[in-house]
């Protein structure tokens, strides 16, 4: 693998690590040291979906730099101990990385990291599944199948019958993969009523069973930069609808953490994804860069197009744990405070977009204990000020 390759990988870590951080995508490409189209089109790669971004590599793998150095070790007569106690590893782990790639005299850094990245790439080819060579391993399962052997009790008893073979061993769950999801398997689905359950598809477990996220690429709230939490840095924001009689219309609200400052959404049309996506993007973008560090939303179908919001806004969108109310706890205080002017079982959909602003106005003006007696708006100024 080229260092040019490598430096691109670390670019593009940093510039991620930026964005976790809370950085808007145009000042993470500055610190990055990549274009705004540059962070933008990774951004756009990744569906604007945060956990979908690269992360340095785990420190339990051994990166580059390390392999040169147990490369000049070597050069220099070194014990596998002695460099292990450079790199503060253990001596296992420089002795294995060595014997597998070329021992002391045929070890190169560069090469030793090419094959440590193709043997991490997944997904790997099952090992029922191999074409070419001898298919010795997968008949003999197939024959034990056919005899009603569990493939719990086939791995166990091929390190009995092959005890000095280890290329003949594969574990119950292979075999069960190999047999249930045909795209990764080479054992005859057919197969299946050999075993004791006699099903057809796998059944899962109740973890597995549990209902589906109903909005994609949802990036969880534990993500978001450790600064939205004690208030400091204002940008970080809260968000939520209220709604109206029967959930027929709806207001959207956005509260501001630092300041409390409130913004409300006018949803005349409707409160699904496409309508509170606009709306959100309109709102979002009459602010200063500085004041779009994030916004935290719980988990209602009217987010499911958030990613679209974020590209459209350099804002990531985080989301709550289900049934976590507290952790928009400003939103939910100013939801209450909302309805003196939006009572329950009201049609919200009769106000205009000048009566929100009047009711928004109105909160922002009022002084409140935890700004210590100042307004929202005076505090909102003093900062941007």
């Amino acid at each position: 693998m080229s260092g040019g390759l490598l430096l691109g990988r670390a670019v593009r870590v940093r510039f991620w690590g930026l964005v976790r951080a809370g950085h808007p995508v145009r000042p993470a490409c500055g610190l990055a040291g990549v274009s705004h189209e540059t962070g933008r089109r990774w951004f756009h790669e990744a569906g604007g979906v945060i956990g979908n971004a690269p992360r340095p590599l785990s420190d339990r793998y051994l990166s580059l730099a390390e392999r040169e150095e147990i490369s000049r070790g070597l050069s220099a007569e070194h014990s596998y101990r002695e460099i292990a106690r450079q790199l503060g590893r253990e001596p296992s782990t420089v002795s294995r990385e060595v014997a597998n790639n070329g021992g002391r005299s045929g070890y190169r850094a560069h090469r030793a990291e090419t094959e440590a990245r193709k043997r991490a790439r997944r997904p790997k080819v099952a090992k029922l599944a191999e074409t070419g060579g001898d298919h010795e391993l997968r008949d003999h399962v197939q024959a034990r199948l056919r005899q009603e052997w569990s493939p719990a009790q086939i791995s166990a008893r091929l390190a009995v019958e092959f005890p000095d073979r280890p290329e003949m061993r594969v574990s119950h769950e292979t075999i069960y993969q190999s047999l249930y999801v045909q795209s990764r398997g080479a054992l005859r689905r057919e197969l299946t009523r050999c075993l004791r359950t006699g099903r057809a598809l796998r059944k899962p477990h109740r973890q597995a069973q549990m209902r589906r996220p109903r909005i994609p690429d949802i990036v969880e709230i534990s993500e978001r930069p450790a600064e939205a939490a004690d208030r400091a840095v204002p940008g970080h924001w809260e968000g939520d609808l209220i709604t109206g009689a029967s959930n027929k219309s709806a207001i959207g609200t956005l509260v501001e953490r630092t300041t409390r400052f409130v913004m409300l959404l006018h949803l005349p049309d409707g409160h699904d994804a496409i309508q509170v996506r606009d709306a959100m993007i309109k709102a979002i973008q009459t602010l200063p860069a500085e004041l779009r560090r994030s916004m935290a939303w719980d988990r209602g179908n009217e987010m499911a197009r958030h990613t679209d919001i974020t590209l459209a806004t350099d804002m990531p969108i985080y989301f709550c744990d289900p049934h976590s109310p507290w952790q928009r706890g400003s939103n939910e205080n100013t939801n209450g405070l909302l309805r003196q002017y939006f009572p329950k079982g009201a049609d919200l959909s009769r106000h205009s977009p000048e009566d929100l602003a009047a009711v928004a106005a109105r909160l922002n003006s009022r002084p409140r204990k935890t700004l210590n007696w100042l307004t929202p708006q005076e505090k909102l100024t003093m900062i941007l000020s």
